[in-house]
Formats: structure tokens, sequence, C-alpha cells
């Protein structure tokens, strides 16, 4: 049964930036990051693949990274250029082969979420 267990959130200025992970256990295959605003639905970040192609959300091409450590069994984010609206709970989850990166019905196992706060 795959685990997966986010940190790195927390406060940080306008134009700061914060690096994500997410330490699992487990099989994997594709991984991928959301995020979920209060009020909003869950959103896609970006995701990678086992053999590490990337795919990432129009909105944060060039501002986020995300990338895997296989040996570590961990995933990464690095955020930069932060800003408020990016504000809002980070979940790392794992890919279904064959499924789609981009839909969080894709997924079949989430982390509980890791706060990211944006103050201006």
């Amino acid at each position: 049964q795959v685990q997966l267990v986010e940190s790195g959130g927390g406060l940080v200025q306008a134009g700061g930036s914060l690096r994500l992970s997410c330490a699992t256990s487990g099989r994997t295959f594709g991984m991928g990051w959301f995020r979920q605003a209060p009020g909003k639905e869950r959103e896609f970040v970006a995701a990678i693949g086992w053999g590490g192609n990337t795919y990432y959300a129009d909105s944060m091409k060039g501002r986020f990274t995300i990338s895997r450590d296989n040996a570590k069994n961990t995933l990464y984010l690095q955020m930069n250029s932060l800003q408020p609206e990016d504000t809002a709970v980070y979940y790392c989850a794992r890919n279904s082969p064959g499924r789609s990166y981009y839909s969080a019905q894709g997924y079949d196992a989430w982390g509980q979420g890791t706060q990211v706060t944006v103050s201006s």
C-alpha cells in the first residue's frame, strides 16, 4: 500500500520561493502535484513520469519545477516567484498507469497536503 507524506509548506512573502517534498513508500509510477484553495476545486499543478517526462499547468510553467529522486523515493516541487494566488493546500498524488496526468481522476493515492501561504 502506497503512502505519501508532503512537507515543506509554510508562509512566504510574494516573490519568494519554497520547495515541497513528498516522501513515498510503496510502488509509485507517474506522480503529480495538485493544489486546492479555499472554495475552489482541486487544480493540477505539475506531473512527472517514471522516466522523467514533465507536465505543467500553463500558469505554473517557468515558475514551478517538478522533479523526483527515485533512489530516495521522494518527489519535489520547486516553486519560485510565488504570488498570493498560489496560496493553497498542495497535495502530491500517485498517477494510475495509462490515466491522464492532468485530471485528479487519474490518480489513485493522495497525501494529506501541506499548506502554502503567500503574503502580499
